[in-house]
């Protein structure tokens, strides 16, 4: 029996053959996860949209893999603009963690391209066993 195990979410997948996330032990580490829509497939214009839907596929990985949002340790985001981005990741952030005492680290990134998305990681350590 393999000690790793690959999460996969309805609705989610990627074009390479990775998981969403994988666990290993009480670590649990997304791959990149995009804003597409998860009930038609499609990237939203906007990068708010996008940003609701990635926070909705880490909840999902999440419940996947038999975690909570408590248990997230560190999240990277990569947008076109930190400056302007951060607010828009401020709005699903807040409703995620509303608890600035208990939240995880974060660090966002430009992207560095002129493409209008929105990408994000997560780290997070469950102290219990798996489900």
């Amino acid at each position: 029996m393999a000690k790793r195990h690959s999460i996969h979410i309805e609705g989610f997948k990627h074009g390479n053959p990775i998981p969403a996330a994988t666990r290993l032990g009480p670590l649990l580490v997304s791959s990149v996860i995009v804003g597409r829509d998860p009930a038609t497939g499609k990237m939203p214009e906007s990068i708010e949209e996008q940003c609701v839907h990635i926070f909705a596929h880490v909840r999902a990985m999440l419940t996947a893999a038999g975690a909570a949002p408590e248990d997230v340790v560190k999240m990277d985001f990569w947008i076109p603009d930190p400056a302007s981005g951060r607010a828009i990741v401020n709005q699903e952030w807040v409703k995620m963690f509303p608890d600035f005492d208990s939240c995880p680290s974060r660090h966002t990134h430009a992207t560095g391209g002129s493409g209008q998305t929105i990408q994000a990681t997560f780290m997070a350590y469950l102290d219990r066993e798996k489900p």
